[in-house]
């Protein structure tokens, strides 16, 4: 059977003329082709981190120079994406915005926008490589030439200051409280069961320098779908650790995150901690709610009868948190990949329950448009596999106008206590405090 790298490879070889294989014998190369990928307007860094997943193709991704890019406000995004892909049939990396959810159902997004992303973006890289292990293969018009220009990049700097600037949130803890309670008066009337409420902390006037944040960031919080996204003066820098949606071949896979808990310094508490999570009913409850959503959403493109749940309420830790993830697969009808996105779109980890209903009320309760937070960064492939995370601790961050976000969640049910969801979106927003305030 052929591995899915060496798949991967095939693929890439009948997409780009010019490849060539590398071996990876320098520890610093993975930083320094970060930094070759952020000379260029736009340009992309996707790390797993080496966390094991049998459905992850690369160890990292880095992709440069758009030779042709597509960006839109919400309208008929995925009808042009779709006409996109088919005049390109080569890789497509990109994101898509929340607030997509528009086009998809009759609401809106009445909350202000301060960061002015396009609510899709993808671009078609001139330059591409991939690491596996102790394999560099790389794609370009001189793909000799890009290794040595990335192996002569000089990492020296005596610059230790990552950001300027003074954080503010849009809620207080009284009124976070307020909004709780009130979203439970709609649980209460049946309007919903679930429901993942948002707050945003934010910076005007801000200065970031991109490439060291996200070195921190990742080097704080690593995780699975960490990312680094350059879109001309815009930035996405992320340590998120969840997948939205992935496709292998006739195979999809969504991993919902729903249900968190607090790491531990001392690994006796800590391993009390994670055996309480696992058994701890609400956050149970929370999982299971939206892992029947997700099993609703991918019904859509699947062949019937072939929805099920492969992990019911698996435990996986991380640097800064335990979470529970489940993975919901399907064997996929014959469909677009664009079609097959806004079937799912947006994910139902940070939408709520029913859908429509728990997207109208964050909106109203919300104080910012979401945008980009809880979207969904990755790519498409030639072969017509894709993969796409969850835009979650994520910094988001526009140059001209100076303006800097991170927003957190979590999700409120009829159990939930207002007080512990609040300090949860804390234990959320921990390891980007840690980076930007750091001296």
């Amino acid at each position: 059977m052929i591995n899915s790298f060496l798949l991967f490879y095939l693929q890439l070889s009948l997409y780009m003329q010019t490849e060539a294989v590398f071996k990876l014998d320098k520890p610093d190369f993975k930083e320094k082709a970060l930094q070759w990928a952020n000379t260029f307007a736009v340009g992309c860094y996707f790390d797993s981190n080496n966390y094991p997943d049998p459905y992850s193709s690369f160890d990292v991704l880095i992709a440069s120079k758009a030779s042709s890019e597509l960006s839109l406000k919400t309208g008929k995004c995925f009808h042009e994406l779709e006409k996109f892909m088919n005049n390109h049939q080569s890789f497509c990396i990109g994101y898509f915005g929340y607030d997509l959810k528009n086009e998809i159902e009759n609401l809106q997004s009445g909350n202000p926008d301060n960061l002015k992303f396009p609510d899709l973006y993808f671009f078609i890289p001139e330059n591409l490589i991939l690491i596996k292990g102790k394999e560099v293969i790389i794609h370009s018009t001189d793909p000799a030439e890009t290794w040595r220009a990335i192996n002569a990049i000089n990492l020296a700097s005596t610059d230790k200051a990552i950001f300027s600037g003074l954080i503010e949130s849009r809620f207080n803890k009284d009124e976070y409280i307020k909004n709780v309670q009130e979203l439970q008066t709609h649980i209460q009337r049946g309007d919903i069961y679930e429901i993942n409420f948002c707050q945003e902390f934010y910076s005007h006037n801000a200065w970031l320098n991109p490439i060291k944040t996200f070195q921190n960031l990742n080097l704080v919080s690593p995780t699975p779908f960490s990312s680094y996204f350059k879109l001309h003066d815009k930035y996405i820098i992320s340590a998120t650790p969840e997948r939205f949606l992935s496709k292998r071949g006739l195979k999809l896979i969504s991993q919902p995150i729903k249900g968190t808990a607090k790491r531990s310094n001392n690994d006796e508490e800590d391993q009390y901690i994670k055996e309480h999570l696992k058994h701890n009913e609400k956050e149970i409850a929370e999982n299971v709610m939206i892992v029947d959503l997700v099993r609703n959403d991918l019904t859509k493109s699947a062949k019937p009868g072939t929805v099920k749940v492969e992990e019911m309420l698996g435990i996986y830790s991380f640097s800064q948190v335990h979470q529970i993830i489940s993975t919901v697969v399907c064997e996929v009808e014959e469909k677009s990949n664009a079609a097959i996105i806004e079937n799912t779109f947006p994910m139902g980890s940070m939408t709520g329950a029913p859908k429509f209903r728990a997207m109208e009320l964050a909106d109203a309760h919300e104080r910012t448009k979401r945008g980009v937070y809880s979207g969904a960064l990755g790519y498409f492939s030639p072969s017509g596999d894709f993969d796409f995370n969850v835009v979650i601790r994520s910094i988001l961050y526009n140059e001209t106008t100076k303006y800097l976000s991170f927003q957190v969640g979590s999700a409120i049910t009829y159990d939930s206590d207002a007080e512990q969801e609040y300090e949860e979106c804390l234990l959320k927003a921990k390891a980007i405090n840690e980076v930007l305030l750091k001296k």
